[in-house]
Order: structure tokens, then C-alpha cells, then sequence
């Protein structure tokens, strides 16, 4: 099969691999798209540790092929969006079946849209920060795939006023057609939102970003914390002063997730994507890329010039084949390891 290689100096180039074989409670997907997201820039920059030559793409979506010992077989030929913790950048590969959902009529191009970011970002809204009817949300990167399905799901929980922060006017412009009923430029924030407090803050950047958002938080309001877009610098928090105020600082962590409660992560990903199918929340796919341009993807995604989902065109559905064993490859010995970190440029 083909696939990308991540190598040893940090340089992509398309290789052929054996296939995979799926193991127990896994399967394996004939991919037709894989979705590029944030956690592509940590591993070729070297923030997550992963073994190299290394297969990249932690989302695809593509029909299953085979399964695994302790997989129902009747799933053989079924369409699903798979979260996986390496590979996706390939014509096949293995994801855990709990982590693979059928995805019904929904177009797989769509589907593959939705990887990490769509359970992520229900997972913000309604579990972490728990968005009550009428209150108020900021999202940060509010263009980026997280800040965009954010945004939606905020306004089906009930949000009274959603707020998001962007770094330019182009991408200011974009998230407006998400819902949000007021959007910033980051270099004008907080200042053009003078002293409002809001009930729910999500926080992907990190920094003094997070700093300001405690101070923003209105009484028992919920700082919801899920990645470090800007730096990884420590931020300290006086718990003295949050319990004074009822003010919370919460972390959300979906790749953890995966591991520790694979359910719960894939209950998020199955009501997500209900919303998605019935048409309540719309997944925008923005930039299409061939399987050699995985580099140019990943570099634009990190210079923060695009917005939306950007996806990673693989092959089309061939032939399915039966119950498979498990094989080795370049990057399995990552599976366990990392994948999750949502697409959260904006």
C-alpha cells in the first residue's frame, strides 16, 4: 500500500508498506480521506514523541476491510470516521473498532471531517465546561475546526451570547458563519470586549491568553483548557482566588480520553456526529490535498493560514476481505502512544 513516512530528519515522502492486519478489538479501514489536524504539527515538530520512520494521521474515514479477534465480522463493508493513535496517512489502517462509527449515508469526505476535533468539541461544550441555556461563551481560535463545531454546539446547548477571538480579519470574517454573535481579533482582545465576563471560556492558546481568561471569567464561570497553541509555558493559579470567586479551571484531554474511557470518548463522537447528520451542525471542509502534499498541509495548518477542517485525499474503496491477525509497520509501535491532539489552528 502507499503511505506517508514521517522520517528520521523530519521530511515526508510517499513509500509502500505492507498493510496492516487489525488485532484483537481492532480494524482495519481502506482509507478514502484522512483529516490533518493540530496533532500532525506537534509530531513533526517533535512534541510528542513518537518512533521514526513514523506514519502519520491520527482521523480517517473509509469502509472496514477486516476485523480483529472479538469484532463482530457483520461490520466488514461498513463506512465509518475512525480516531486512531497513528497511520491514517495511508491507503489502509488499523483503529480501534470502538473508535471507528459507522457513519451511515453521511459522504465520507464529510466524515473524515469530523476526527478528533467534532468529540472534542461537544465534549467542551456539554461535559467539561457544561454550557447551561442562556450563558455566555468565548471560544479562542474560533476559525479552527475545534472553534467552528464549538460554536454550534454552544448555540444547541442553549449559549445566550458566544464570543470567539481570531488572529486576522480574514478569519474573522470566516467564523462569523458559525454562529457567533460577536468576533475579535486576538490583537485587540481583551480590550475591544471591554469588561465582560463570561460563564464558559474554551482556551486552546495557552500563555498569558490563559491568564487573561481567569480574570474573564464571570462568578462560577468555567475556564476549559485543551491544548497550548502559543507556548507551553506554565500558568499558576491562586485556587484560593478561584474558590473565592467560583470561578474553575478545567482540563480536557481527548487523546487521554481514548485510552483511559474509549466509550465515553465515542459516545461524545457518535452525538456529535447525529448533529452533523440530521444538519444542525455543519462540519466545513475548507482545503483538499493529494497524498504527496502532506507537508504543505501540515506547514499551513502551522503558519495558522487555514480555517475550517483541511483534509488529506487518499484512494477511493476497493474490494473488502476477510478477518485479519495483527502485522507489524512503520509507526505501529505508536499506537498506543499519541493521536487526539484536535485541530484547534484558528
Amino acid at each position: 500500500m502507499k503511505a506517508v513516512l514521517l522520517d528520521t530528519q523530519g521530511h515526508y515522502h510517499v513509500a509502500e508498506l505492507d498493510e496492516p492486519a487489525p488485532g484483537p478489538g481492532e480494524v482495519a479501514v481502506r482509507v478514502s480521506y484522512a483529516g490533518i489536524q493540530w496533532g500532525d504539527t506537534m509530531v513533526r515538530d517533535g512534541h510528542f514523541p513518537v518512533p521514526r520512520p513514523f506514519v502519520p494521521g491520527f482521523e480517517a474515514s473509509g469502509r472496514i476491510t477486516a476485523v480483529g479477534e472479538g469484532v463482530d465480522p457483520d461490520r466488514i463493508g461498513s463506512p465509518v470516521a475512525a480516531l486512531t493513535a497513528a497511520g491514517a496517512c495511508a491507503e489502509v489502517v488499523v483503529a480501534p473498532a470502538a473508535l471507528s462509527l459507522d457513519v451511515g449515508d453521511l459522504p465520507l469526505r464529510t466524515a473524515a471531517g469530523l476526527g478528533w476535533a467534532a468529540p472534542t468539541a461537544y465534549d467542551l461544550v456539554n461535559t467539561a465546561a457544561r454550557v447551561r441555556p442562556g450563558e455566555s461563551v468565548l471560544i479562542h481560535a474560533a476559525a479552527g475546526s475545534v472553534g467552528t463545531l464549538a460554536a454550534q454546539f454552544a448555540r444547541t446547548a442553549g449559549a445566550g451570547r458566544i464570543v470567539g477571538v481570531v488572529g486576522s480579519a480574514a478569519r474573522a470574517d470566516y467564523a462569523a458563519g458559525f454562529g457567533y454573535d460577536q468576533v475579535v481579533l486576538r490583537e485587540e482582545f481583551p480590550a475591544e470586549l471591554d469588561d465582560e465576563r463570561f460563564d464558559t471560556i474554551l482556551d486552546p492558546v495557552g500563555g498569558p491568553t490563559r491568564r487573561t481568561g481567569l480574570e474573564q471569567l464571570a462568578p462560577h464561570g468555567r475556564l476549559a483548557v485543551y491544548g497550548n497553541l502559543s507556548t507551553y509555558e506554565p500558568v499558576l493559579a491562586d485556587t484560593n482566588d478561584l474558590l473565592t470567586h467560583g470561578r474553575s479551571l478545567i482540563t480536557y484531554n481527548s487523546s487521554l480520553l481514548s485510552q483511559t474511557h474509549p466509550e465515553r470518548l465515542a459516545d461524545s463522537a457518535r452525538r456529535a456526529l447525529a448533529l452533523v447528520a440530521d444538519g444542525t451542525v455543519r462540519v466545513d471542509i475548507t482545503a483538499e490535498y493529494g497524498l504527496a502534499d502532506l507537508a504543505l498541509a501540515v506547514q499551513r495548518l502551522a503558519e495558522g493560514t487555514t480555517h475550517g477542517k483541511s483534509v488529506l485525499r487518499i484512494a477511493r474503496p476497493r474490494r473488502v476481505r476477510g478477518v485479519g491477525g495483527g502485522a507489524g509497520w512503520p509507526g505501529a509501535a505508536g499506537r498506543g502512544g499519541t493521536g487526539g491532539g484536535a485541530g484547534i489552528g484558528g
